[in-house]
């Protein structure tokens, strides 16, 4: 059975295997999780969405209900390219 994420981004349903997943912690902490196992509250993003899109609509910020900081983004558009 396949495991599937909704991407932040495109809100498709895609197997977890293709996408990036990022974490924010209970202490508040957010950060790229490589191993898709981190505690805290997860979300994630296709690996190859805009990132155009993912700068400009910044879906971290309401999936973590929180403002979430520009070098995260950076981050994740870097990894992109």
């Amino acid at each position: 059975m396949e495991h599937l994420r909704m991407c932040t981004v495109c809100r498709e349903m895609k197997p977890k295997e293709g996408l990036t997943r990022i974490v924010k912690t209970n202490s508040g902490e957010i950060f790229i999780d490589p191993t898709k196992k981190a505690d805290g509250r997860g979300a994630y993003i296709c690996d190859n969405c805009c990132t155009d899109k993912l700068k400009k609509i910044k879906p971290l910020n309401k999936a973590f209900k929180c403002v979430v900081p520009d070098e995260i983004y950076d981050k994740l558009i870097t990894k992109e390219n």
